[in-house]
């Protein structure tokens, strides 16, 4: 079973998320925030469910879907995930701002 932590930069996208949907209801926000975290569970007992990331084709970088965002993750190895960004899928995803996160988090 492999552990699952959260970023820094996972961190910061889901206060942005929570703050952004806020603006509108306290109570969606925190709903879509519960909804994303809950989806990386399953990555404890199953970390290749996930796509590889199309942009990038890295094997150990990959995502799982959440209705519009995309949780970017890394598998540094068999007992260790880091989420590494929730993203929302209408904003484009680049290959530097994915290694700047990786590299961060070494």
């Amino acid at each position: 079973m492999a552990e699952v932590k959260f970023t820094l930069q996972s961190i910061a996208d889901l206060e942005d998320i929570a703050e952004y949907i806020s603006k509108d209801s306290f109570f969606y926000a925190s709903m879509q925030v519960q909804k994303l975290i809950k989806r990386t569970d399953l990555l404890e007992k199953q970390p290749l469910s996930g796509r590889v990331v199309p942009e990038l084709k890295i094997k150990s970088i990959r995502e799982l879907i959440e209705g519009n965002y995309r949780i970017v993750y890394r598998i540094v190895n068999d007992n260790l995930i880091h989420i590494l960004t929730f993203h929302h899928s209408k904003r484009k995803l680049t290959r530097s701002r994915v290694k700047r996160i990786i590299k961060r988090n070494k």
